[in-house]
């Protein structure tokens, strides 16, 4: 094993941790976007006002992306333990 290999790995986590949570973060800054804006154009203050359509629009997305999140999260396992079986022989 040596520091190109590790360079790989560590930077294939990341990416794989970036692709998992993009559609999650995107959809909060989507929703926090709108409720901001309809938040100044009412002149309503209200911090619970910015919450619930977050935490609704997450659940919802997370529930829609579940399958993928799981496809991709066993590839990635899988191509890790396949790495550290290649190490062991």
């Amino acid at each position: 094993m040596d520091s190109d290999f590790i360079t790989y790995i560590g930077r294939h986590t990341l990416e794989t941790a970036l692709i998992m949570s993009a559609p999650i973060l995107g959809t909060c800054l989507i929703v926090g976007l709108i409720v901001t804006l309809l938040q100044a154009v009412t002149s309503m203050r209200d911090m619970t006002l910015t919450i619930v359509p977050k935490l609704l629009a997450v659940g919802a997305v997370s529930i829609i992306c579940a399958n993928w999140m799981l496809q991709i999260i066993l590839g990635f396992s899988t191509e890790i333990f396949s790495y550290i079986e290649n190490i062991g022989h």
